[in-house]
């Protein structure tokens, strides 16, 4: 892959991903794929005037490792220096950078309850941390091809002609090319998402009626005073930041307890490095009651039974399936890149951008008013080329939003 491209690609992630600000910190998290590519985020980062920028590595291996032979017990730990780190977290708020390029299947075969236990039990030490970060920093979620995920989504070619087909793919669909400046492309983009969440925040909607030939015949109730999000997103401190690099989606959270009837997956999930394939969901008084699938339906079980709140809805987000990643044909295996190719929803935590006027809320009230806080945020593919949604509004009228899977507005 050309290096000018690549270099774009570091570029947007850091000015137009975080927006890094002057002398604050950065916290890169990556598998050890793309490690030169590392090497140009940090140095985009630097340039945008970051005080200081830590790499992080992981290795799915490794992770496979320790969930076998480490006890229960040790997994469920949380060591005083990591809570020192967390803690840095909330003194600082360094900006996040994810580069995700995990195998789909590289956690096949683990003990999934032994590993459930352990992030269960960490997490109730760490949340007090992650709360209190909440909505304060820039974050972004961006992906670089690892070769195993390379060579899943393109098993007919060559590991190197696979690496490379996924790195055309990815920069296609994050809006990076030659001819154009990728921060520009993105500016425009915001633009148009933010239009679309404006339109429909004018409806003030009360109920999403989802259907499709597939079996999907779902109704989920919104909060009063929400609002549908998209694009760039600000901290509580007014800084503009895109936390997904690609994003094609307008989101809201539901209110808890409002979803009804049965929800069909239209594309895999990929969750703790295996994948979910062909489920369904029936939910009642918004709770995952009834839950089947034809490959790994335990693991979805475990997803949904994380935590008190895993069963409840954090997400409704409106994707076209006349979209760019759609249009590629591609099934990426990857949520970052499925999710943004089709209509999903959410199992686990809400966002509080949800809610207008959020800053002038606490943590609290936001979770009172009606989003769902869990450890979990886990997003599932359901748009399909026939879905329709009808938004049904508080002062009585009904909306087609949706029509043959793509808007109808």
């Amino acid at each position: 892959m050309k290096k000018t491209l690549l270099r774009k690609y570091a570029k947007l992630i850091a000015v137009k991903g975080i927006n890094v600000q002057k002398g604050q910190d950065v916290i890169v998290t990556a598998d050890l794929d793309q490690p030169e590519f590392v090497k140009m985020v940090v140095e985009e980062c630097y340039r945008a005037g970051a005080g200081k920028v830590t790499v992080d590595w992981d290795y799915q291996p490794l992770t496979k490792l320790h969930i076998r032979h480490r006890s229960v017990k040790t997994l469920s730990t949380v060591e005083k220096w990591e809570e020192e780190k967390f803690q840095y977290y909330v003194d600082k708020l360094p900006c996040r950078i994810y580069l995700i390029s995990e195998d789909p299947d590289g956690l096949n075969g683990i003990n999934q309850t032994k590993m459930a236990k352990g992030q269960q039990a960490r997490y109730k030490v760490l949340k007090p941390y992650r709360d209190k970060i909440e909505g304060k920093y820039q974050w972004c979620i961006a992906a670089v091809p690892g070769k195993a995920w390379a060579k899943k989504v393109f098993p007919e070619l060559k590991v190197s002609q696979a690496v490379e087909k996924l790195w055309q793919t990815i920069l296609y669909t994050s809006r990076v090319d030659e001819e154009k400046d990728a921060v520009e492309n993105w500016i425009s983009h915001n633009t148009d998402v933010h239009s679309k969440c404006d339109y429909l925040n004018s409806l003030d909607i009360e109920e999403l009626e989802y259907s499709a030939s597939n079996g999907t015949n779902l109704k989920v109730g919104l909060i009063p005073g929400s609002q549908f999000c998209g694009g760039s997103e600000k901290t509580l401190g007014g800084v503009e930041y895109n936390p997904n690099i690609p994003s094609e989606e307008c989101f809201i959270s539901p209110m808890k307890g409002k979803a009804e009837g049965i929800v069909y997956s239209s594309k895999p999930l990929s969750y703790q490095g295996q994948l979910i394939e062909n489920f369904n969901i029936r939910f009642e008084n918004g709770k995952a009651v009834e839950y089947h699938a034809e490959k790994n339906e335990e693991l979805l079980g475990k997803l949904i039974t994380m935590d008190e709140n895993a069963a409840y809805l954090g997400e409704c987000a409106l994707v076209p399936y006349d979209s760019p990643i759609s249009n590629s044909g591609i099934l990426f295996y990857n949520t970052l890149f499925d999710e943004n190719a089709a209509c999903h929803l959410a199992l686990g935590r809400g966002f509080i951008e949800s809610i207008k006027n959020y800053p002038d809320y606490t943590l609290e009230q936001i979770q009172e008013m009606g989003v769902n806080d869990s450890m979990v945020h886990e997003d599932f593919m359901i748009g399909t080329p026939d879905l329709s949604i009808i938004a049904h509004c508080r002062d009585g009228k009904s909306v087609q939003i949706y029509k043959d899977g793509n808007w109808a507005i």
